[in-house]
């Protein structure tokens, strides 16, 4: 029961759009209409700066982390029941009921689900490696992929949980669905890069 009770209130939490409703409350505007029309934190930075940005992102986060942290930490539901409860906010954020199912691309949820799995461990080492990977390519999609690809050898390595490898592969395919569009672009390096390997040369 808890289970089914965790997975619904992760969901129910996971759709709410706090970044379209923080950008028509603070910014009086609609955060799809910027950038790629995602309802995410990024557009919502550029509907409305730091005053919507900063809040959207923190309760996409919280929104993710604090029912799957719950339910873990306090409630101790694990093992194959702990897969549901913790995709169901990514999967609410990027199919959201309330934005006909069209919603956003689950990164800031997704660190909050594995701060709910892993504390501190699973966002620092994704988000390490996210920066890292942006620093170096152009394309944001590919340092999304990459970064969950660290984050997986952090899990084998370290917690090689059954239940949390396959946390991660649902919610590396949920990631990958979403930002399906950014995959058919080839990674480039930047280019203080491009420029550094010439010069090797």
């Amino acid at each position: 029961m808890s289970i089914a009770l965790w997975t619904v209130i992760g969901f129910v939490l996971g759709s709410m759009p706090f970044s379209l409703w923080l950008g028509r409350l603070i910014g009086h505007t609609d955060v799809r209409s910027y950038g790629d029309g995602n309802p995410g934190g990024v557009n919502a930075f550029r509907a409305g700066g730091w005053r919507v940005g900063v809040p959207a992102i923190l309760l996409d986060y919280l929104k993710a982390g604090v029912p799957v942290g719950l339910a873990y930490f306090v409630f101790g539901v694990s093992g194959w029941g702990l897969v549901p409860v913790a995709l169901a906010p990514v999967l609410g954020h990027a199919f959201s009921p309330f934005l006909r199912f069209r919603g956003g691309k689950a990164v800031s949820t997704t660190f909050g689900t594995w701060s709910g799995l892993t504390l501190w461990a699973g966002p620092t080492v994704l988000g390490i490696s996210l920066g890292i990977l942006y620093a170096l390519q152009v394309i944001d999609t590919w340092a999304i992929m990459a970064g969950m690809l660290v984050l997986l050898v952090y899990l084998l390595l370290w917690q090689p949980d059954a239940a949390l490898l396959a946390a991660w592969g649902g919610n590396a395919l949920i990631l990958a669905w979403k930002h399906r569009s950014g995959l058919r672009d080839v990674p480039r390096p930047r280019p203080w890069l491009s420029h550094l390997l010439k010069g090797r040369r």
